[in-house]
């Protein structure tokens, strides 16, 4: 069967990670606003606070992973948070290789596992939109895991060390986002899946995205009236059915023509058009240029 959030993951093409050993003690905050990259981190021990776009403070305790699909402006700072809030710290190096933060003596009171990498596709914007602002995920042995050997492999030049980085953020992703209990706050991809119905439907426009697909035959596989299934499509997964169906067709054209798979022809059958000519119109009012312009520049 087909694997949606698999298949959006894979087109994300996560790359080229950076993380680092943080240890902390006494009062300390960080404040990032600069960088959109995707953060993630695993507490190897201690807890931490969490503070993401204003909102209320989230404590992090030993064993907790989270996920920020696009980080621009969140914070991280000491237990409890009221007393770091006039505080701006600066991660300093020590000798053996470990991050420092707040008082650069003593035992370490929090031991963080941080990281941020890169997504690839020229649709991120549009794909990292279908999942959640936040992934937290507690008490899950596996990320932890994985996210260390992600570090490990980022320390070390391996050969294959590229194919096997990214086939780790992938599979890290994945299970981050499937470990993840979908929240009726939380629109997006991800509880769009978590209802059985529209799920049914998800699945069969990944499946043959060319076929010439209405909202009324989506309903029917979600078994729901067309009026019901719409507005629970928008409510749950953030867009209109139709709206989802043309992003998720573009992005796939837009990754064959950056493969170079098939003829113009081929591409527009491919993601459900009837001609070049039509693929062609409805590319350029999507992306902004012709998709022979777009694979031109591809190889400029």
């Amino acid at each position: 069967m087909n694997d949606p959030l698999a298949e959006v993951v894979t087109l994300l093409q996560p790359q080229a990670p950076f993380s680092k050993l943080v240890h902390g003690a006494g009062i300390w905050r960080v404040h990032r606003t600069q960088s959109e990259k995707p953060f993630y981190g695993v507490i190897l021990e201690g807890c931490c606070c969490l503070e993401i776009n204003g909102q209320p403070p989230l404590t992090l305790q030993k064993g907790d992973f989270v996920l920020i699909p696009a980080a621009s402006d969140f914070s991280t700072s000491s237990y409890p948070p009221e007393l770091s809030k006039e505080v701006s710290s600066f991660p300093t190096l020590h000798p053996e290789g470990v991050y420092r933060i707040g008082s650069p003596e003593g035992e370490p009171e929090v031991q963080l596992l941080i990281g941020y990498c890169q997504f690839g596709s020229p649709d991120a914007a549009l794909l990292v939109s279908l999942l959640p602002q936040l992934v937290l995920v507690r008490g899950e042995k596996r990320l932890s895991t994985l996210v260390q050997l992600v570090a490990d492999e980022t320390r070390e030049r391996r050969p294959a060390r590229d194919v096997v980085l990214l086939r780790l953020l992938e599979v890290l992703l994945i299970e981050a986002l499937r470990s993840m209990t979908a929240t009726a706050g939380s629109t997006g991809l991800l509880r769009g899946l978590a209802d059985e119905r529209l799920a049914a439907a998800i699945r069969q426009m990944h499946k043959t995205p060319g076929r010439r697909w209405t909202v009324v035959e989506l309903a029917k596989e979600a078994a729901l009236s067309r009026s019901s299934f719409f507005e629970r499509f928008r409510e749950a997964v953030g867009v209109a059915p139709m709206e989802y169906l043309l992003a998720w067709r573009m992005a796939l054209a837009r990754k064959m023509l950056q493969n170079k798979e098939g003829s113009m022809g081929d591409i527009a059958e491919c993601v459900g058009y009837g001609s070049a000519s039509a693929f062609s119109v409805a590319f350029t009012r999507y992306v902004g240029m012709a998709p022979a312009h777009y694979a031109q520049q591809l190889r400029q």
